[in-house]
């Protein structure tokens, strides 16, 4: 019985897990910076083109800088390249869609309550 337990426990918290990344990608694919900044942890570490280094800024900031960032560039939308998980963090890695195309790389942590981003490179 214990087992049985653990493993529904387990399956939940995989679907979890997977839910808050497809919320993520879709947040992206929409060009929606709001939608996607409500997924940031309260750090978050930011690297965006043509800025010195990366830097780890509070939530609102961090929501501030992609938001500037998507309206700046005109962001409609994001293409998947690779999405993985692994021990309790997942990667996004794909292309925004915009007046130009950059890279980007999300990196999503489980707080415990739910997945956050904790990383954003866009390149």
């Amino acid at each position: 019985m214990k087992i049985f337990l653990t493993m529904i426990g387990f399956l939940f918290s995989v679907a979890a897990f997977t839910q808050s990344g497809d919320d993520v990608v879709s947040a992206l694919k929409q060009g929606s910076a709001s939608e996607f900044s409500q997924y940031f942890s309260n750090s978050v570490d930011v690297k965006l083109p043509n800025k010195d280094g990366m830097k780890s800024l509070k939530k609102q900031d961090a929501a501030s800088a992609v938001s500037v960032f998507f309206s700046a560039n005109k962001i409609k939308g994001f293409d998947v390249i690779s999405q993985r998980e692994m021990n309790g963090t997942m990667y996004i890695a794909g292309k925004l869609t915009g007046s130009q195309s950059y890279n980007m790389t999300v990196m999503l942590k489980n707080s415990g309550k739910a997945m956050e981003v904790i990383t954003i490179r866009i390149s």
